[in-house]
């Protein structure tokens, strides 16, 4: 796989990654708006229901998986970068001390305190070492709170999705573990057909965010 060094990778990166998830999820959208021309009334109802079953498990998947590997192309191309630390903005200056934070965080030693700030003081002109590989985890759950932190991390505005909270945490993901233990949903496929446009539109603003960000360097402080 190739590093993500220049803007043109990053980009190329997030379109073949976003293209592959969009053609999956029409050629699902596809079979769930045909499945009613079926000869028999009976087994298009049923085949129809397996389809919306199916169709929530896989455009759940695409979103978190699309998240997750936009986020992560993202912040490789900002580690690529090799800013100094007081170069770049301070969500990545963050993730960058994640672990020296995560040892001020877990005690109340004086000493540790003071070679956190200490570190941060002599790393400031030096060159950054921002981490991206396995830094963006879900847990499998990627809820409008836990998509909110992974904003703030990489620097995006969020406020772009404050109207879709509901959408995310009810209509897909709910939805999507019910599902995925067994349970009985009663499905609509109308609902199901807006849901995939709210999905893949929140997917293209996710791309174009990044796009926009890496293009005006708003990594940088």
């Amino acid at each position: 796989m190739t590093t993500i060094r220049t803007l043109e990778q990053l980009s190329d990166s997030l379109a073949k990654d976003l293209a592959w998830r969009k053609k999956e999820l029409s050629d699902l959208k596809s079979l769930i708006e045909t499945v009613k021309s079926l000869s028999s009334k009976e087994k298009a109802s049923s085949k129809e229901k397996a389809l919306l079953r199916s169709g929530i498990t896989i455009l759940y998947a695409h979103w978190e998986g699309f998240i997750k590997a936009a986020a992560s192309n993202y912040l490789e191309y900002v580690s690529m970068r090799k800013l100094r630390y007081n170069e770049l903005s301070s969500n990545f200056v963050a993730l960058a001390l994640k672990n020296k934070l995560s040892q001020v965080d877990q005690t109340k030693k004086a000493t540790i305190f003071t070679e956190a700030i200490d570190f941060i003081r002599s790393q400031l002109d030096e060159r950054s070492s921002v981490p991206y590989k396995d830094v963006v985890q879900t847990g499998s759950n990627l809820s409008s709170s836990i998509f909110r932190e992974i904003t703030c991390s990489l620097g995006l505005d969020y406020s772009l999705y404050e109207t879709k909270q509901m959408l995310i945490d009810e209509k897909l993901l709910a939805k999507r573990n019910n599902i995925a233990h067994g349970e009985y949903l009663s499905l609509d496929k109308e609902d199901y057909l807006e849901l995939h446009s709210q999905v893949i539109n929140m997917m293209d603003t996710f791309r174009n965010q990044i796009e926009n960000c890496a293009t005006c360097e708003s990594f940088r402080c």
